[in-house]
């Protein structure tokens, strides 16, 4: 009855779980929040600009600038204790790390988000942070980093500004699919099931034709972001970071991205994509939610359900026990009780006799 009830269970956590159109839906009710730079919009121009008005104050670090605004001090200063560790994380997976410190401009709300923003480079209406590369500055909405995803919205605009400063000429897939790898995003599970269904129907994108453009339609723009941090990890656990950090300075130096890829993994980019669509059955041949959190949500549920019926049944069983004792203890009172009536009931009882005094005796 046991197994029968958390089967149930499980059978209808797994079955009220969102589609992974439903999925994409609720994720993607506006754009994501990726870099201006990334789409190909011009920066602004690379000049002397004051310190926006609304910065009420300043914390450095090693290797960052923090500026905030009177409603963003909290938070800058928690992100002041962790960033540099996240810069370590980067240069871990790059291999190399990005010159100069980067400026993090952070206020909270919209109306701040723009009071921040360098001159000619307003935020577009949907963002909440966005990257300026070639002046490695990043403006960031700081109730991103409490929000969903935490920390995500930073990680992705400091991959843009890492790709800025380490070179220039990325295609677009190498920029969004790093970014995804850097973040906590490439284990949405509305990006696996992009791949996954792409997949099967052999609807998988060509990286040329995402070289330079990025498709318009929403699902077409999931799989892009999808495939794109799969290839790029794939990359990377394939050839390592030395190799990562080979193909930066090769761009960096001014070669073409092809040619730098050709140097550093010793292959074309032809050919790696063909090993790497190659290898899809074999890693996007499940149900999405069995290589997913959804699963692991699923089964702690249900571990959650099992333990409480574990502990009802343990609770019911010592009552059981506390219910037996106390009814050994009553017994054992009464059978004393009884023992000791008994035992009063046989006892003679004592009565005080006269004994005459017999005659001549004094």
């Amino acid at each position: 009855m046991l197994m029968r009830s958390a089967l149930f269970v499980l059978l209808s956590l797994l079955l009220g779980l969102a589609p992974a159109s439903a999925v994409f839906a609720q994720e993607h009710s506006e754009p994501a929040p990726v870099s201006r730079a990334a789409h190909g919009a011009h920066e602004p121009p690379l000049m002397p600009a004051p310190y926006p008005e609304l910065v009420q104050g300043e914390l450095r670090t090693a290797r960052f600038r923090l500026l905030y605004t009177a409603n963003s001090e909290g938070g800058a200063r928690l992100l002041a204790e962790r960033i540099e560790r996240v810069r370590d994380t980067f240069r871990q997976i790059l291999g190399r790390d990005w010159p100069g410190v980067t400026e993090v401009r952070l206020g909270a709300g919209r109306e701040e988000l723009e009071a921040l923003a360098l001159p000619g480079g307003a935020p577009p209406g949907w963002a909440r942070a966005l990257a300026y590369p070639a002046h490695n500055i990043i403006l960031l909405d700081v109730t991103t980093l409490s929000g969903p995803g935490g920390t995500d919205t930073l990680w992705h605009e400091l991959s843009h500004v890492a790709l800025g400063r380490l070179g220039s000429g990325w295609p677009r897939w190498f920029q969004e699919g790093l970014a995804v790898q850097l973040t906590g995003e490439r284990f949405d599970v509305s990006r696996y099931t992009a791949l996954f269904q792409a997949v099967r129907q052999d609807r998988v994108m060509a990286f040329e034709d995402l070289a330079r453009g990025w498709p318009e339609m929403p699902w077409d723009v999931e799989l892009a972001y999808a495939q794109s941090g799969a290839f790029v990890g794939w990359l990377a656990e394939r050839h390592g970071a030395a190799r990562m950090g080979e193909l930066l300075d090769s761009v960096r130096g001014g070669d073409p991205f092809e040619t730098a890829f050709g140097k550093a993994f010793h292959t074309s980019l032809s050919l790696e994509e063909q090993a790497w669509r190659a290898e899809l059955p074999r890693r996007y041949g499940w149900l999405p939610w069995v290589t997913t959190s959804s699963l692991a949500m699923a089964v702690a549920a249900l571990l959650s359900v099992l333990a409480y019926i574990r502990r009802r049944r343990q609770m019911s069983l010592r009552l059981d026990v506390m219910e037996r004792e106390d009814a050994a203890e009553e017994a054992a009172e009464r059978a004393l009780a009884e023992a000791l009536s008994m035992r009063e009931g046989a006892l003679p009882s004592v009565v005080e006799e006269h004994v005459p005094e017999k005659p001549g005796v004094p």
